[in-house]
């Protein structure tokens, strides 16, 4: 596939919503590649701007970097023709670098760095660690800020002055006065994602921050409804916010907060929920209980 400009990229994903699809299981835990292609061909039926093949959704912290570039390449070649589709980057700085090559050999239109596994690190050592993986490839590259990789705005800024393919910061902080401090020293250099957990629940309050959109899990089994929300919040329609927040994801939140690791292992259930069969989680996650699948499928209804 031809290359996607960065700038065209980072262009696409902010006149819309993003996807982050689940990646599909089976009975022994093995990628389960025609469930996949059936879920991405939905995903992309409803005019989504982008798709985030292996994410945290996806569970790519959980796949090899074999099965990566298998999920990368499912996606591109089921849904690549109608929505960018953004390939993962993870682990030590080796490792991001090879995904990042091997994402754009599969014809991703972009790329997502999530943090390095398991080790603290300076911005300097941060500054390092990005500057690697862009200058490792031609995509454009979104950079994570979360966990053990938050980066300040002076390290953003010197990021997108070194690196003209680094389009985008994802943010999994929330931290208000960072991301006032991040947009007032870049502006619309870059796009603003959205990346904490159900992204909803902040999407109004930080869009005044410049984060103009964000990773949508609901998408992935309420792709009608996430659509709903996401145009009630870019028209900041703050009566419809709130109601769809207490209406459905609030009580969703509840049902997502009683064990760890339920923000993702509450996204296969919903899919099984609409009739989709989501699978199950891989290790260390687990998947819902009967009593709180029962309490999510109760509350999906009500709003399908």
């Amino acid at each position: 596939m031809t290359l996607t400009p960065p700038a065209e990229l980072a262009a696409r994903l902010a006149t819309g919503l993003l996807s982050f699809p689940v990646t599909h299981f089976d009975d022994r835990l093995e990628f389960d590649q025609p469930r996949y292609r059936e879920h991405l061909a939905w995903q992309a039926g409803f005019g989504v701007a982008g798709l985030f093949a292996a994410g945290g959704t996806g569970e790519g912290f959980s796949l090899t970097s074999t099965e990566i570039d298998s999920v990368v390449r499912t996606a591109v070649s089921e849904v690549g023709d109608r929505v960018p589709v953004v390939a993962p980057a993870t682990g030590s700085t080796a490792q991001a670098v090879a995904q990042a090559v091997a994402a754009q050999e599969a014809g991703a239109a972009g790329l997502l760095l999530l943090p390095p596994y398991l080790t603290e690190a300076t911005q300097a050592g941060l500054i390092a660690h990005v500057t690697a993986v862009c200058r490792a490839t031609d995509l454009g590259i979104i950079v994570y800020s979360r966990a053990n990789a938050v980066l300040d705005d002076v390290t953003v800024a010197e990021l997108a002055d070194r690196n003209p393919n680094l389009v985008g910061l994802k943010d999994g902080v929330g931290d208000i006065e960072r991301m006032t401090r991040t947009y007032a020293k870049l502006g619309d250099r870059l796009i603003y994602i959205g990346g904490l957990p159900t992204a909803e629940t902040f999407a109004l309050p930080l869009l005044q921050l410049g984060v103009s959109t964000y990773s949508s899990a609901l998408y992935n089994f309420l792709p009608e409804y996430a659509l709903r929300f996401f145009a009630a919040v870019r028209a900041q329609d703050r009566a419809a916010v709130y109601q769809m927040l207490n209406d459905f994801i609030i009580p969703y939140l509840d049902v997502r907060d009683r064990a760890r690791g339920y923000a993702v292992s509450i996204v296969k259930a919903g899919l099984t929920a609409v009739g989709r069969d989501g699978g199950p989680v891989r290790p260390p996650l687990t998947d819902l209980t009967a009593a709180d699948r029962a309490d999510l499928t109760a509350l999906v209804d009500k709003v399908r």
